[in-house]
């Protein structure tokens, strides 16, 4: 396929309204939860071989309305993993949509900022669809605060620039959805996705040499990096 195109995503801008806003998380947890893109996350973080008798700590970049930390906390509460999750996320709305949307999980919690502004470190770190909002060499600087900030592990899951994958999202958010910021950003955020080799030279101009990378369903890759 082309080229990452550089074009912004409508949910990039600071001024979208709130019910609009509201409507987009809603409808993209449908997406994540009926294509799997949350089952991704979850089938990563059972590799990480969590022993039951212990307690870790983890956070979500840009985790937007919650869905991927409820899907987590769900997996966690079934295996008896002890874990204290945390979200973060620039947008208020976000975080308040999120707040609301995990009100039955008292093991999430979550702060309004820049990741680049956390100081704290984690024992697992996770992304989900929020590298392809980057540029380039943006993304190489997010897995070197990875790096910085996770004490065990940490776990990307993003989109496959792919043209099947474009006119698929295409297709189904023109018939089904009902946001404008769905339709115009779910085939954009695709072609903002990555190929593989991408990742390898991302991941080589941080440093980061154990790692698993892998093609997932519904034109994903996940990466699984060991600290």
């Amino acid at each position: 396929m082309e080229n990452r195109s550089n074009k912004l995503e409508l949910l990039d801008a600071n001024n979208i309204p709130t019910a609009d806003l509201f409507q987009n998380l809603k409808e993209l947890n449908i997406i994540n939860t009926y294509l799997g893109g949350h089952k991704i996350t979850i089938n990563a973080l059972s590799k990480l071989s969590l022993e039951k008798n212990k307690s870790y700590t983890l956070v979500d970049v840009a985790c937007g309305g919650g869905d991927s930390l409820k899907a987590m906390a769900i997996w966690a509460r079934k295996n008896k993993i002890k874990i204290r999750f945390t979200g973060i996320d620039l947008k208020n709305d976000c975080i308040l949509y999120a707040k609301n949307h995990c009100k039955d999980f008292p093991e999430i919690s979550f702060i309004t900022s820049d990741f680049r502004d956390v100081s704290q470190k984690f024992d697992i770190t996770t992304c989900a669809l929020f590298c392809h909002h980057l540029k380039d060499v943006e993304v190489i600087h997010y897995l070197k605060w990875c790096v910085s900030h996770s004490n065990k592990h940490f776990i990307i899951n993003d989109l496959h620039r792919n043209w099947i994958a474009k006119t698929s999202i295409s297709v189904l958010t023109y018939f089904f959805s009902k946001s404008y910021l769905v339709k115009n950003d779910a085939p954009l955020s695709v072609a903002r996705g990555f190929i593989k080799n991408e990742w390898e030279y991302f991941l080589k101009h941080a440093n980061i040499s154990n790692y698993s990378l892998s093609w997932k369903w519904a034109f994903r890759y996940v990466i699984i990096v060991t600290i």
